[in-house]
C-alpha cells in the first residue's frame, strides 16, 4: 500500500481498519464472505482500465484480445460449475441480473410473481420500493403460517388467481430447502417462465450442499460473493433459446462497458470452485449453520421453522422483549456482525424487526468448526440476555477477538 499511503493517506488508513475490523470481528452476516488473495488481486489489476463494451470476438473497442480470455474463461469454468446452457457474467450485481432478466422476458406492468420480501424474499423480487415493484404489477406468495416454510400447494392457488408471467424463486433470508421442480411443476400449471435467483446459495448448489434449479428454470441468476466467496458482482444462466435475449439486455440494454478486472476476479473464483476443497468447504457452512442453530435452541431461542437446512438461520427475539435493531446494534459492539432481518408475519417495520439472520459462510472460510459454532450462538446468548449491561458486552468483545485470533485472516496483509 506504499503508493496509497502517499497519494491518499486517509483511503489507506479506512483500508487498513476495515482489515482490522474483519480481523478482530466475527461476520455472521448471511451475504458476506473472505475472497481468497488471488480473488483480490485479480480485481486489483490492470484490466481495470480497458473499455470492453459488447461480447468476446464482438467488442467496440479494440485491445480487446486478453480480457477476451479472460471473459471466456469465466464463461467456461461458470459454465462447467453449474452445468447451464448460456452464461452472461457481466452483470455488475445481482440486482443487474435480476433487471435483466426481467427486461429480457417481460414487458412493464406484466405480472411477475416473487417471495415476499417480510418472508425471506429479496428486494428485487417485487418489492414496491425497488424497480421491479415499480415497473411491474407484483403478486407475493410467502410462507405457510405454521410450518413458516413454503407450501407449494399454496404457492400454486396464489398462481392460477394471479396468472403471472413471470414466477420468480429464491430468498435471502429463508433457512430451508428450496424445491425447485415443484415450482417448475407451477409454472407449467400456469403458463408462466420460471426464474430462480440463488444469490445466497450459489456455492451451496456447486457443491450439490442444496438442489440446482438449472434443469428446472428457464434463467438462473447469481452474485459471485456470498457462498461462492468470489467479488461482488453477479451471473445470469439461461436455456439457449434465451441467450440472445439475455445478452442484449444485459448490453446495451441495462450496462455499458464491463467491469473487466471483476470479471477476470470472477474467472478466478469459479475455478477455486471446481475443486475439491471448494465442496468440502461449502457442506462444512451447512454443518456449521446446523450446529449453531441445534445450540441456539437448545439454549431456549426460537428460529424461524425450527432450524435451518442451508448457510442461515432466522432468530426471532419476540420473547426475549427485545427488537431486531437493539440486538444487532449490541452485538456489534461486542464484536458479532449480523443483522436485524424480518420474520414471517413480523409485527414490526423493516427497520425495527423482530428478529436476527445469522450466517455461517465467512467463519467457516476462516477455518472455524461446529465447536466453534457452540461458543458462538453462548456468546450471542450472553450478550441478548443482559443487553443492557455495558461490562458483559466488553466481556464477550474480549472472548470474541481472543476466538479470531486463533483463525487468523488474511495474515499475508501484514
Amino acid at each position: 500500500m506504499n503508493s496509497l499511503d502517499v497519494v491518499d493517506p486517509d483511503i489507506a488508513a479506512a483500508i487498513r481498519g476495515e482489515i482490522q475490523r474483519q480481523r478482530e470481528n466475527l461476520v455472521l452476516i448471511a451475504a458476506e464472505n473472505f475472497t481468497s488473495q488471488a480473488v483480490m488481486e485479480a480485481q486489483a489489476c490492470v484490466m481495470t482500465n480497458k473499455y470492453a463494451e459488447g461480447y468476446p470476438g464482438r467488442r467496440y473497442y479494440r485491445g480487446c484480445t486478453y480480457v477476451d480470455r479472460a471473459e471466456e474463461l469465466a464463461r467456461d469454468r461458470c459454465k462447467a460449475l453449474f452445468g447451464a446452457e448460456h452464461i452472461n457474467v457481466q452483470p455488475h450485481s445481482g440486482s443487474q441480473a435480476n433487471m435483466a432478466a426481467y427486461f429480457a422476458t417481460i414487458k412493464p406492468g406484466d405480472t411477475i410473481m416473487g417471495m415476499n420480501l417480510d418472508h425471506g424474499g429479496h428486494l428485487s423480487h417485487g418489492s414496491p420500493v425497488n424497480f421491479s415493484g415499480k415497473l411491474y404489477k407484483v403478486v407475493p406468495y410467502g410462507v405457510n403460517k405454521d410450518t413458516e416454510a413454503l407450501d407449494y400447494g399454496e404457492v400454486l392457488e396464489v398462481a392460477k388467481s394471479f396468472s403471472p408471467k413471470i414466477i420468480v424463486t429464491g430468498a435471502s433470508a429463508y433457512p430451508r430447502i428450496i424445491d425447485f421442480k415443484a415450482l417448475r411443476e407451477v409454472a407449467d400449471e400456469v403458463g408462466a417462465l420460471m426464474m430462480a435467483d440463488i444469490a445466497h446459495i450459489a456455492g451451496l448448489v456447486v457443491a450439490g450442499a442444496h438442489p440446482s434449479p438449472v434443469p428446472y428454470a428457464d434463467i438462473v441468476t447469481t452474485t459471485t460473493h456470498k457462498t461462492l466467496r468470489g467479488p461482488r458482482g453477479g451471473v445470469i444462466m439461461c436455456k439457449e433459446e434465451l441467450a440472445q435475449s439475455i445478452d442484449r439486455a444485459v448490453f446495451p440494454g441495462i450496462q455499458g462497458g464491463p467491469l473487466m478486472h471483476t470479471i477476470a476476479a470472477k474467472a478466478v473464483a469459479f475455478k477455486e470452485a471446481l475443486t475439491p476443497e471448494f465442496k468440502k468447504y461449502q457442506f462444512q457452512i451447512v454443518r456449521n449453520s446446523q450446529a449453531l442453530a441445534r445450540r441456539l435452541m437448545d439454549l431456549d431461542f426460537e428460529l424461524v421453522s425450527g432450524g435451518t437446512d442451508n448457510h442461515l438461520m432466522l432468530v426471532k427475539l419476540l420473547k426475549e422483549g427485545i427488537t431486531g435493531k437493539e440486538a444487532d446494534e449490541t452485538l456489534e459492539r461486542a464484536g458479532i456482525a449480523l443483522n436485524k432481518n424480518m420474520i414471517p408475519f413480523d409485527p414490526r417495520t423493516p427497520f425495527v424487526t423482530s428478529g436476527i439472520r445469522i450466517g455461517t459462510p465467512a467463519v467457516t472460510t476462516r477455518g472455524m468448526l461446529e465447536g466453534e459454532m457452540a461458543e458462538i450462538a453462548d456468546l450471542i446468548a450472553t450478550v441478548i440476555r443482559d443487553i443492557k449491561n455495558d461490562e458483559t458486552i466488553a466481556s464477550v468483545r474480549a472472548r470474541v477477538k481472543a476466538l479470531c485470533e486463533r483463525f487468523p485472516l488474511y495474515p499475508e496483509l501484514g
